[in-house]
């Protein structure tokens, strides 16, 4: 049986060609189908790897017909970059922020394809070259099996995808050392243990995209889980805050249309004053509420340009000022220099809005509002500090939580519920922006974000 086991090179070149093919269009077709924003920019990267390594891999069986250049290093270099992306794409499927892996990968691409150049061009031999190709394959998928490896949240199913790319690092390291052994003077080696090597690598490689593809399914299933339980416990939140207010503007409604007569003029003024507050508090959430879930539906379209920062605060200040000044509060601006963002300016207009509204809020009268734009590392950072009342440590811990309820009354017993933060937490989240919150109860408060400055 062993006899009719070795393949030729035209039956390996067709197994890795249509294999990587259909690898491809599964991808892709995926891709456009099924996924989430979030995972088609990451299954779009694993299929340009595949990509590239179909593309190698042609380039490769050209050995022989097209020049060395184009068959040995531009071919290798080609799969060694498909490598590169596709280990890319499977570490940030599991790591959100993954900078310093991203450069790892980067760094270890580089260095395999110089040293397979650097073989190529000082005449080493295709045993030589063999052997370094394998080893920078290995270190490539190295870095993203060791973090399968250190994962928490481990199933049946993670524990298979990584046995998959363990054999996958173990079946690579066996043809290094294996060729290493046993040197071999052409590319193409007709032999028990090549045929097992290619069919093994085939198989590896055909179920760890398929894992990869389920991995990236249960990943969006379990978002739209949790989202569809914070949306739960979000709106039932939404609802009794609607009650209060609402109801009392009904109450009030009922006073007038029912006993208008008993009352003077001095009366009625101060009970539709009363309703005028109240319609108010409930427009601003029903506001708040309408802008949050068209965010989260993706009816609001993010449209970035370049916009002066300093001219935006401004504007937002002067819409604020008559009511600051109904509590004798001076809010006042500070920027170096003039500070232009690559942002969408209607979202970054709603997230001042909000924070120059809740500092207002919760300061006292003759109070003091600083709204201060400094540039950072390449970033801008905004930050609005009030010497109001602070916030407790209770509640600082559950701002910008979906699942959290916030309920704290202003310095004249004006309402907040948190929704507006909430909105501002996505807003900036999707300019790649962080907001966060510095308080002291009793001494003031200080919300701040910071928004990068180039695309």
């Amino acid at each position: 049986m062993l006899k009719l086991l070795p393949l030729d090179p035209k039956t390996i070149f067709l197994l890795y060609f249509w294999g990587n093919l259909f690898v491809c269009i599964l991808i892709f077709s995926y891709s456009l189908s099924y996924a989430s924003s979030e995972n088609r920019k990451k299954l779009n990267t694993f299929g340009f790897g595949k990509v590239l390594l179909t593309i190698g891999w042609i380039f490769i069986f050209l050995r022989g017909i097209a020049p060395d250049f184009i068959s040995i290093n531009l071919a290798n270099t080609i799969i060694l970059s498909g490598c590169c992306y596709e280990t890319i794409a499977i570490i940030s499927m599991t790591k959100p922020k993954f900078n310093r892996r991203y450069r790892l990968q980067i760094g270890l691409t580089i260095a395999a394809i110089l040293a397979f150049n650097i073989s190529a061009f000082l005449g080493g031999s295709v045993n030589d070259r063999i052997v370094i190709i394998s080893l920078g394959i290995f270190a490539i998928y190295l870095p993203p099996t060791i973090g399968y490896f250190k994962e928490k949240a481990a199933n049946l199913f993670r524990v298979f995808y990584l046995l998959c790319y363990v054999s996958f690092e173990v079946l690579i390291f066996l043809r290094a050392v294996y060729t290493y052994a046993i040197p071999q003077q052409d590319f193409f080696r007709q032999s028990t243990f090549d045929s097992l090597y290619s069919i093994g690598l085939f198989l590896l490689t055909l179920i760890g995209t398929i894992g990869f593809l389920l991995l990236a399914k249960e990943k969006q299933d379990l978002k739209i889980q949790k989202l569809l339980k914070d949306k739960n416990i979000f709106f039932s939140m939404i609802a009794h805050d609607l009650k209060g207010p609402l109801g009392s503007s009904l109450a009030l409604s009922e006073i007038l249309a029912q006993e208008i007569d008993h009352y003077s003029r001095e009366e009625i003024k101060e009970i539709t004053e009363m309703q005028y507050e109240s319609n108010k508090n409930i427009y601003k959430l029903l506001e708040n509420l309408l802008n949050w879930s068209r965010m989260q539906s993706g009816m609001i379209e993010y449209n970035p340009k370049n916009v002066s920062l300093n001219a935006l605060i401004e504007e937002n200040i002067q819409l604020n000022n008559n009511t600051a000044l109904n509590k004798n509060i001076e809010i006042k601006f500070k920027a170096d220099e003039i500070v232009n963002v690559w942002m969408d300016k209607d979202m970054i207009d709603t997230v001042l809005r909000n924070l120059l509204t809740n500092a207002i809020k919760f300061t006292e009268q003759q109070g003091e509002i600083v709204v201060q734009l400094k540039k950072c590392n390449k970033k801008a950072e905004v930050s609005i500090r009030d010497n109001g009342i602070g916030i407790p440590l209770n509640i600082q811990e559950k701002l910008f939580k979906i699942n959290e309820k916030v309920i704290q009354k202003g310095t004249e017993n004006e309402m907040g519920n948190g929704l507006g933060l909430l909105l501002c937490h996505e807003f900036v989240k999707k300019h790649e922006g962080e907001i966060w919150a510095e308080s002291k109860l009793g001494k003031g408060s200080t919300f701040k974000f910071i928004l990068p400055l180039e695309k």
